[in-house]
């Protein structure tokens, strides 16, 4: 007999339990505690272990329960080590999440599980391993948004071109775009390259990239366009990826772009063999379109061939047939992997960013033999909302199809409420939240969900009236946007010259040449004669401090001030308002801003103003923002949460109140004309994620009338609301005033009829409405407060006039309602009344200007010969005495 230590050695190959075996069935016989709880449709997620399989996954039927357990299931298995799992998410929230519950589940087992994150994060695992390859190092820097314009910037001016005309943080939106459709510079059809710069947007967008390798740079859409960009032109570390992962996990497959959708699909295939074209690992494309791109050939290619190799799909070489379609490989040697995609097409609402609800359609095709599992049991609503948002989503053409379910009691109907206009909405709703606290209801639970974010406005308000604290969750509230604190300061500064605060924060916006150089020396003068920025600005312009053109754009500002104050007592407050924003330029920065969110800020602009009209003055106004300003509650206190329905996407609620469903507001009218049908759909698939938000109640509200940015329009109730089951929807009448109705056109304002709302509003605010709306009648002015008109408003549009005229799309605000102010008499800068310690022939020094003698003194400003710089006018406190 041999001894052991005679035998040879081999090396000995990993044992699996077989099939049938006493340890196969012993291992099946014991159930594992994280099984336990699992629906039926949950466990066939979680144990189909062999080929693709999809999870159609609705709202509230445990998809982040199944992802984990699956992993978990996978591990327990032993059919892949956790190095051996790639999982991905789309936010750094949900990644931990899964790894806190897989924590709870497996114990340490996470902690070896690198290739679990977003697939920004992955991919930028992936791109430091192989930098090089990519013309990078691996110590590369990731730029954030502000270093992109900053770099943009500088091509533009490289280029010759206006970046006030050809804005760098749009053609950053541009180059975000083409690389979320997986697009290089050389890939862009020529058509939308054109779109900017005057034809020079490839170019830039070629000479954006160039610049970030010399930078050893690379932005956040780089860590994908360059993952794919490496696969393609290196096989084997393709092949190594394959062959390292045996499973993929996918969450929110739906909201995936086709840059993401690449990437998964080329490591998502079985390893292919050496020397085998790359065009293998994407099979079955020829009668098919990429998601994002043009049906059939680049419509601005000749060549067929040419097209598809620049939509970005297939490499140079890829085989085709006679037609010039792709050939699709033998499937032996592409054979899908164990990929596991859960999503949801009833709500995939990200088209606007990029999203492709088609990767999600398409999944079937993409891998064939794919087993589709659907999860339709429902942990969250009561039948009645799950029955009203199945009934609604099913209007979609393009969806999978399932139909939402529960075990839980039917609960209360969907309520459906019409008020007369959206003051009144704000105030049935206030009302009702009120009566929930009072019944025991934590304001935690509560929750109003907008369209739009200029929806919210009127809600604060009517919160701070009532004294019911709220949160608004993805973003700052109504009166701390950017653009309201901005023109707030400026109504600040007229109330009250010495609020040093707010006119700091405006003296350069819009940007007028007077930098932090500038308003350092108004503090310093300020300091030392203690005297407001305000007044030092008026001092320091008539000297010689400044530069000719700082000091021209200083007196400016202040000139615009005092005509601003002077126009205060014989114009509205409104009114001035806007005269304001126009004069001031700020009006026209939004307008020339080619940013995706100018628009919004233009729109903020405008319901700002409006919402000065309930007001009798500027001052009570601002006594108003400084006690909705003032609302500050801890992130622990009960809180109503206020939100649009975007943001609300992965929440949920005891109580969902949807306002605003109304034809033009919801859907958008800008989304149906932009999109058409896929834009009514992503619309249909927003309502449904707005509804399945709510656990126990949900009230929908539409408004007959609805002041939208400063112009009254009677609304017609959403086509979304007929498409509602009857037997699940409730009828009930606004508890905010008068109910809804009214005749057409702009229809009466509520306080046409004052009959109609009985002997209840006697309070000082109703008083003073009534006030204002009999001015507005013997003056003929219209509305009471002086709205503006909506065709001639600049937040029409957010792209300047240049014809110069005030009307129309793109102008001033409009003014048509007064004739020409005029002031009598004009402005003379005076000395501030203090006497100067100098006197004449006094010997001084100026940091600036050097020595010199005083030859003149005008109370605190000093005339003086300088020996280098010649006769300067200052202010005292600038100089010292030798």
């Amino acid at each position: 007999m041999t001894e052991p230590s005679k035998l040879p050695h081999h090396g000995v190959p990993d044992h699996q339990p077989a099939a049938g075996g006493i340890a196969a069935r012993a291992r099946a016989s014991a159930v594992p505690q994280y099984l336990a709880g699992l629906n039926p449709e949950q466990r066939e997620a979680v144990e189909t272990l062999e080929g693709p399989v999809l999870v159609l996954a609705g709202a509230g039927t445990g998809k982040t329960r199944v992802l984990t357990t699956r992993i978990a299931h996978i591990l327990s298995q032993g059919r892949a080590r956790p190095h051996e799992i790639l999982s991905v998410t789309f936010t750094n929230k949900a990644a931990r999440e899964m790894k806190l519950r897989l924590g709870q589940m497996l114990g340490q087992a996470v902690e070896g599980m690198p290739w679990l994150g977003t697939f920004h994060s992955i991919g930028g695992r992936i791109l430091r391993f192989h930098a090089e390859l990519v013309q990078l190092k691996s110590n590369f820097t990731v730029l954030d948004v502000d270093d992109q314009v900053r770099l943009l910037k500088q091509l533009l001016q490289a280029e010759n071109i206006d970046d006030k005309r050809w804005p760098a943080r749009m053609l950053a939106g541009l180059i975000d775009g083409w690389k979320n459709r997986g697009l290089t510079p050389s890939q862009v059809p020529p058509g939308e390259a054109a779109v900017f710069g005057n034809g020079k947007g490839g170019k830039l967008y070629a000479s954006y990239q160039e610049r970030l390798k010399i930078l050893n740079a690379a932005d956040f859409g780089d860590l994908l366009l360059e993952n794919i960009r490496l696969f393609r032109e290196n096989p084997d570390v393709l092949r190594q990826y394959q062959g390292r992962f045996k499973f993929i996990l996918v969450d929110e497959y739906q909201d995936t772009n086709v840059a993401q959708y690449l990437w998964l699909r080329l490591l998502s295939q079985a390893p292919g063999k050496p020397g085998v074209p790359l065009s293998a690992v994407i099979p079955g494309h020829s009668s098919s379109i990429i998601p994002g791109r043009a049906e059939g050939p680049n419509p601005e290619s000749r060549d067929k061939v040419d097209s598809f190799r620049d939509s970005g799909f297939a490499p140079a070489g890829t085989p085709r047939n006679d037609d010039g379609n792709i050939v699709a490989q033998a499937a032996a040697m592409t054979a899908p992997k164990n990929i596991c995609c859960v999503g949801d097409d009833d709500q995939s609402i990200y088209g606007w960013r990029g999203a492709e609800v088609d990767n999600i359609l398409r999944f079937e095709h993409d891998f064939p033999g794919a087993k589709v599992i659907r999860l339709e049991r429902n942990y969250r609503s009561t039948g009645h909302i799950l029955a009203a948002a199945s009934h609604l989503i099913a209007h979609n053409e393009g969806r999978l199809g399932k139909t939402l379910r529960t075990e839980d009691v039917d609960g209360e109907k969907v309520t459906v409420t019409g008020s007369w206009d959206s003051e009144e909405e704000a105030r049935a709703i206030g009302e009702e939240i009120e009566e929930l606290q009072r019944a025991g209801e934590n304001l935690n639970e509560v929750a109003i969900l907008v369209r739009a974010s200029f929806q919210m406005r009127e809600f604060e308000d009517r919160f701070v009236t009532l004294g019911l604290p709220y949160r608004v969750i993805g973003g700052p509230r109504f009166y701390e946007r950017a653009e309201i604190r901005d023109a707030l300061a400026y109504l600040r500064v007229i109330n009250s010259p010495a609020d040093d605060l707010a006119f700091e924060r405006i003296v350069n916006v819009p940007k007028r040449g007077l930098g932090d150089a500038t308003v350092q020396m108004l503090h310093d003068h300020a300091r030392k004669r203690r005297i407001p920025l305000f007044e030092a600005a008026r001092a320091v312009v008539e000297t010689d401090e400044l530069k000719p053109k700082a000091r021209g754009s200083l007196r400016d500002l202040i000139l615009h001030f005092e005509r601003w104050r002077a126009q205060r007592e014989v114009t509205s407050h409104t009114e001035l308002a806007e005269i304001v924003l126009d004069e001031s330029g700020y009006t026209e920065m939004w307008q020339k801003d080619r940013s995706a969110d100018a628009a919004g800020r233009l729109e903020n602009l405008k319901e700002l103003v409006r919402s000065m009209e309930e007001f009798e003055n500027l001052q009570g106004f601002l006594e108003h923002i400084s006690l909705v300003m003032d609302r500050d509650g801890g992130a622990a206190d009960e809180a109503v949460s206020l939100m649009t329905l975007h943001s609300a996407k992965g929440l949920e609620f005891d109580n969902v109140f949807l306002p605003g469903w109304e034809e033009g507001l919801f859907p958008s009218q800008r989304t149906l004309d932009e999109q058409g049908r896929a834009g009514l759909e992503e619309e249909r698939r927003l309502a449904h994620v707005g509804l399945t938000r709510a656990r126990r109640r949900a009230k929908l509200y539409f408004a007959t009338n609805r002041r939208i940015h400063g112009t009254w329009s009677t609304t017609i109730p959403s086509r979304f609301l007929d498409e509602l089951p009857a037997p699940n929807v409730e009828i009930t009448e606004s508890k905010g005033g008068s109910g809804w109705g009214g005749s057409g056109g702009y229809g009466p304002s509520r306080f046409d009829n004052v009959e109609s709302f009985g002997s209840s509003y006697t309070t000082p605010g109703w008083q003073r409405a009534q006030a204002n709306r009999a001015r507005g009648q013997k003056s003929g002015g219209g509305q009471a407060g002086g709205g503006f008109n909506e065709s001639q408003s600049p937040f029409s549009s957010s792209r300047s006039d240049t014809s110069g005229e005030r009307g129309g799309m793109g102008g001033g605000f409009s003014r048509h309602k007064r004739g020409p102010l005029v002031i009598e008499g004009e402005l003379v800068a005076k000395s501030t009344g203090t006497v100067s310690e100098f006197a004449l022939d006094d010997r001084v020094f100026h940091q600036k200007f050097g020595y010199g003698n005083v030859v003149k003194v005008d109370g605190n400003k000093l005339t003086i010969a300088f020996e280098k710089a010649g006769e300067k006018k200052v202010v005292d406190s600038f100089v010292e005495r030798v």
